[in-house]
């Protein structure tokens, strides 16, 4: 496959662990330089040392930011173009879900992180990396929704409302960027990763043996989805989302 990634500067927010450490892993793989975002600076360092040690040869930056903080997403944008002078490729992969319950029943103080974190925050950071140098020389961003934006769900109907919203700013964005921005999305189904870990740690058996491809998902599997997003084999794609779900949408119906 085509990547072209060698030489490109990409910054991933929520790289700390999971998706965002896999995709910022999978980059590095690929050539590309890589600018780890979250909000624990030694986590960061530690996936940084990873990251170098595997692939030395790719630069890699380590720097503390909450996505939801509109001062340091713009320190950690700085801090990007300072190291490696631009940037080439933006993911907006950071998210959160501080409630579970019935939407009727969510409280003003937790709807407004989840809509700070997930929603608009990706306007945010994609302002931020438009004036630092993607509306000049163009680029890539890639939004990580949810197959959640799709469906409704007990439990975790707000956070997918912001992920619905995700997979529309991503359309928008995709409209007013073009030709020199391309904005994708990518809608995962249930990754084992820490903050889905209530949904899967406890029944992960019983899950799989319902899933079409027979297992959950591992955060590497939405890396390689944003690898091609990223590089040069999907040129001709903006504004798309890419459900990623071992087939967990295409299950018949029980009733």
């Amino acid at each position: 496959m085509r990547t072209g990634l060698e030489g490109k500067t990409a910054l991933v927010t929520g790289a700390s662990r999971g998706i965002g450490k896999a995709i910022a892993t999978a980059f590095a793989a690929e050539g590309a330089n890589v600018v780890l975002s979250s909000r624990k600076q030694e986590a960061l360092d530690e996936v940084a040392k990873e990251i170098g040690a595997a692939h030395p040869g790719a630069g890699v930056l380590a720097k503390a930011a909450h996505v939801g903080d509109a001062e340091q997403a713009a320190a950690c944008m700085d801090a990007a173009v300072a190291e490696f002078g631009g940037l080439d490729i933006l993911v907006n992969n950071a998210g959160t879900n501080p409630y579970f319950g019935p939407m009727a029943d969510i409280e003003p103080a937790a709807a407004a992180k989840t809509v700070q974190v997930n929603q608009f925050a990706i306007v945010q950071w994609t302002q931020l990396a438009l004036r630092a140098s993607l509306a000049e020389r163009g680029g890539a961003i890639i939004n990580i929704a949810s197959v959640g934006g799709m469906v409704t769900e007990h439990g975790i109907g707000y956070y997918n409302a912001t992920k619905a919203a995700v997979i529309h700013l991503s359309r928008q964005f995709a409209m007013e960027l073009a030709p020199k921005v391309r904005v994708n999305c990518i809608a995962p189904g249930l990754v084992k990763t820490h903050l889905a870990r209530a949904l899967w740690e406890n029944n992960e058996a019983e899950i799989s043996r319902y899933m079409p491809l027979g297992r959950l998902g591992e955060p590497e599997d939405i890396a390689d989805a944003a690898v091609f997003l990223a590089g040069d084999a999907s040129s001709w794609m903006t504004g798309q989302t890419l459900v990623v779900d071992g087939g967990a949408t295409i299950r018949p119906s029980i009733a």
